[in-house]
């Protein structure tokens, strides 16, 4: 049942490629010779149609890169300035933080002092 099945499906693709190729030929609006002419022109501009594409190509992927190339840089920059100023705040918070310990220390030995006299 499965290869009837399968024939009758084979048959009509037959058919329908068949009815295709003869209705194009019958429409077509240039003759065969004129049609390959017209192919064989093409296929002889591919390779310079390939060429130039390759060109474009080479062009855009310059331009992408010097952009990219050029975004990298200015981010590399304020990566830099973000790392000195980190560091800067990091030095200034530190000595607070000194700074505040030493008048702690110096607090505590005053108030003894105090309560002694």
């Amino acid at each position: 049942m499965s290869n009837n099945n399968s024939g009758r499906f084979i048959g009509g693709l037959m058919l329908g490629a068949t009815i295709g190729a003869l209705t194009g030929l019958l429409v077509a609006p240039r003759t065969g010779r004129e049609t390959r002419q017209i192919l064989k022109k093409s296929a002889n501009a591919l390779p310079e149609l390939a060429e130039d594409l390759s060109t474009s190509v080479q062009i855009q992927a310059d331009r992408i890169s010097t952009t990219a190339l050029r975004n990298w840089d200015d981010t590399l920059d304020r990566l830099k300035e973000a790392i000195a100023a980190g560091i800067e705040a990091s030095v200034r918070d530190r000595q607070a933080i000194r700074n505040q310990e030493v008048e702690e220390e110096s607090d505590s030995e005053i108030l003894p002092q105090q309560a002694d006299t």
